[in-house]
């Protein structure tokens, strides 16, 4: 059973919008790839939540560009974790604390710049 509702957070309020088929079609298809319950809840979520995230524009040769370097830094990362099982594996393998702090440091930062890269991007 749902949880009661205020009077106050009851939505009653009704409006209206025209669309073409072809727009609705494009609607429903946004709100299925968001997995929002309803196209309500979508619209609600556009209009008032996306008002505070930045919006960033960029030409195709950006977005390339910005892909290019997600595949690097994410090749990187692989190496660096590789790196890091060779050396925690062999018990003959001498890496000094500050190495191994740096290590730790780059490996912060490639994590840092592929996520903020993935998020840009999806």
């Amino acid at each position: 059973m749902r949880p009661r509702i205020s009077d106050k957070e009851k939505r009653k309020i009704v409006v209206r919008l025209l669309m073409t088929r072809e727009e609705k079609l494009r609607l429903e298809s946004l709100v299925k790839q968001g997995k929002y319950a309803c196209m309500s809840d979508y619209m609600r979520n556009k209009i008032f939540d996306q008002s505070k995230r930045k919006t960033i524009s960029l030409d195709n040769e950006a977005k390339d560009q910005l892909k290019s370097l997600d595949y690097e830094l994410n090749k990187i990362g692989v190496n660096l974790n590789q790196l890091s099982k060779r050396m925690n594996s062999f018990s003959g393998y001498n890496v000094g604390d500050n190495d191994r702090q740096l290590l730790k440091q780059a490996f912060e930062m490639m994590r840092y710049c592929l996520i903020t890269l993935q998020n840009l991007l999806h």
